[in-house]
């Protein structure tokens, strides 16, 4: 499958798809409009774009959709496009540049030995 990139919208979309499995369009226009405030056409040019994109599949009739890409691939897309752009692609810089910015509890120590532990 070719790299999916999806913008803060399109997301919108697909959160709902990635928890309801498949929905129509109605009603995830319904669900949009209740929560983020976007009328009917524009719920529907996203959806037609997640499409192109090959993001959602449609299946009539009712024009059903369901996710395509699941959530944990966008994810891994996404976060080697940050790790690229802001780290030049090194977990080491990353993760230099985020702890030395807090402070981290215990608890935060004691996950992060847990993780290395499995390395």
């Amino acid at each position: 499958m070719k790299e999916i990139r999806l913008h803060e919208g399109e997301l919108n979309v697909m959160e709902l798809l990635w928890s309801n499995k498949e929905l129509a369009a109605k009603d995830i226009s319904k669900i949009i409009k209740e929560y983020i405030g976007w009328e009917k056409n524009t719920t529907y040019t996203v959806i037609k774009r997640l499409i192109d994109k090959g993001a959602i599949i449609r299946e009539d009739p009712g024009f059903l959709c369901r996710a395509n890409i699941t959530k944990h691939k966008v994810q891994e897309i996404e976060t080697k496009i940050l790790f690229d752009k802001f780290y030049g692609g090194s977990l080491t810089n990353f993760i230099d540049s985020y702890i030395g910015t807090r402070t981290l509890t215990p608890d935060n120590i004691a996950a992060l030995k847990r993780i290395t532990s499995r390395l």
